[in-house]
């Protein structure tokens, strides 16, 4: 294919949170009832967290949240210019503008609703020994609203696309859109993909989750979201190959497409189910000191996966790159990466 034929091939929506990331200690993690390995929403009893992170930690600040982190990695993977699109709301403040210059520098295109009421998301990610716990403060991020979406110049970026990928977090937000993006895909024999994302959207968003399963024809998650989503449905199992050919056999949309289920394990193989087989996959091994931490790990996998996919490559590539993917970011901070990559 001819680098122009990957013009605004991937689209990513979700919510684009600035990191604020840091190295604390089990005393912080305790303070604000933390858990290690897991994603919530902030409450009010965490807010004052993220000052305090600042004050007593040595913080960074980076550009993230789960879909713009994986469709950052598909367009640092693809080294074609424009080939991704992203949309999300932002504050109209100087973290929306950090997010922007580092969006657009990274390559992506993207096309924010800019909010006038509430400042730019935030999501503290707290680090100890390499694992991370993620808090989000959505604030501007939970402002997207479908009539931007519905804007011409927005609309044609989903017209544009072939694959897109919404990261399960964007169901707390905007389920009209991502509605309006699965009917299109669904219609026009485009790949749909989504995230499950965190066990807090398989358990309290189950039923919106439920409307946009038969739409997706990928279906990404890790071993614990997997199986809270096994728990939840009544499924009565927790080994997670099982529970990977059960999602992949759940009811579709259209017949386009087989269900692809896969699902990622940390150190663990990777898990693919689809015709109901299972394959599994091993992940690059990475010695414990080599180890900065596994925020962007999942959403790297992703990133890596897709420049693949949107190659029309097979599961065995497309897997073997989410891997490649995510080593690079588990040996950095955050979901950075080098300038270039070094996957062939």
């Amino acid at each position: 294919m001819a680098s122009s034929d990957f013009d605004g091939i991937l689209l990513g929506m979700g919510n684009p949170l600035l990191d604020v990331s840091a190295v604390v200690d089990q005393e912080f993690l305790n303070k604000y009832d933390i858990k290690l390995n897991n994603a919530i929403l902030a409450e009010d009893k965490h807010l004052p967290m993220y000052d305090e992170m600042s004050e007593k930690f040595t913080v960074e600040y980076i550009a993230g949240g789960a879909t713009q982190n994986s469709i950052k990695v598909a367009q640092w993977m693809l080294q074609i210019t424009g080939a991704t699109s992203y949309m999300g709301s932002i504050g109209k403040d100087k973290y929306g503008e950090a997010m922007k210059k580092d969006a657009t520098a990274a390559g992506v295109n993207v096309h924010y609703h800019e909010d006038e009421s509430a400042g730019t998301g935030t999501c503290g990610v707290c680090v100890v020994g390499g694992e991370r716990s993620l808090i989000a403060n959505l604030s501007a991020a939970n402002c997207y609203k479908v009539e931007h979406l519905k804007k011409p110049e927005n609309w044609a970026l989903v017209e544009k696309a072939k694959f897109y990928y919404i990261a399960g977090f964007f169901l707390t937000v905007s389920p009209e859109s991502i509605q309006l993006v699965r009917e299109h895909a669904a219609a026009n024999n485009k790949v749909f993909t989504m995230n499950l994302s965190a066990p807090f959207i398989c358990e309290f968003f189950k039923d919106v989750q439920v409307k946009c399963l038969p739409y997706m024809d990928y279906v990404f998650g890790n071993e614990t979201e997997a199986r809270t989503f096994s728990r939840v449905h009544g499924w009565e199992t927790d080994d997670v190959e099982q529970i990977a050919i059960k999602i992949s056999q759940l009811p579709k949309a259209t017949g386009t497409y087989k269900r692809t289920t896969v699902i990622t394990q940390g150190a663990d193989p990777v898990v693919v189910a689809e015709d109901g087989k299972v394959k599994k996959y091993p992940v690059i091994p990475l010695p414990k000191e080599k180890l900065v931490d596994t925020n962007g790990a999942g959403d790297a996998f992703v990133g890596g996966f897709l420049s693949q996919l949107v190659h029309g490559k097979a599961i065995e590539e497309c897997v073997r790159a989410g891997c490649y993917a995510s080593n690079v970011m588990i040996q950095r901070s955050g979901c950075t990466y080098p300038e270039k990559p070094d996957f062939n």
